[in-house]
């Protein structure tokens, strides 16, 4: 009997071992996915917003490791609906063609990471409606864009 409680045991163990191992295996993946894919979609529409809020709550709910992995869902889910929000989009397109300001003339490409010249473009303040805060937006080639007022960096081009 001793002989099998003594190997029943080194089995439980060795699988515990196995099962922290695996655990610490995930861990580094996501480590490593968010060192990785966070950077590389960084000027990506709406991702520091979404890491940021992503990475707080995942935080509150699973300490450390769901902030990583919170950080990074977060950047994704924000790069895909962008600072203003899929579902704020229409609304506020048209929000801004009800003011009839206008359009600042660009030489360059009007894009995300574009920085706008630091005199001759008139910047508005966007309603607390759409959920949008620590930006601006004006027109810029006849389009709508969100930009970081400090910067005047294009972090949203609204289409």
């Amino acid at each position: 009997m001793t002989e099998e409680l003594t190997c029943f045991r080194e089995v439980c163990t060795a699988l515990l071992h196995s099962r922290m191992e695996i655990k610490m295996q995930i861990r580094r993946s996501v480590l490593i996915a968010a060192v990785v894919a966070v950077p590389a979609m960084a000027s990506a529409q709406g991702v520091p917003a979404g890491v940021e809020r992503g990475s707080r709550d995942g935080d509150r709910a699973a300490g450390p490791v769901g902030a990583v992995v919170g950080g990074v869902v977060g950047g994704v889910v924000g790069g895909v609906n962008g600072v203003l929000g899929v579902d704020e989009r229409p609304r506020f397109r048209s929000y801004v063609a009800e003011r009839h300001y206008p359009s600042y003339r660009y030489d360059e490409d009007v894009r995300v990471g574009a920085v706008l010249p630091e005199s001759g473009v008139t910047y508005y303040d966007v309603p607390e409606e759409y959920g949008v805060r620590n930006y601006r937006y004006t027109i810029v080639n006849d389009r709508t864009v969100l930009v970081d007022p400090r910067t005047r960096r294009i972090v949203e081009v609204v289409e």
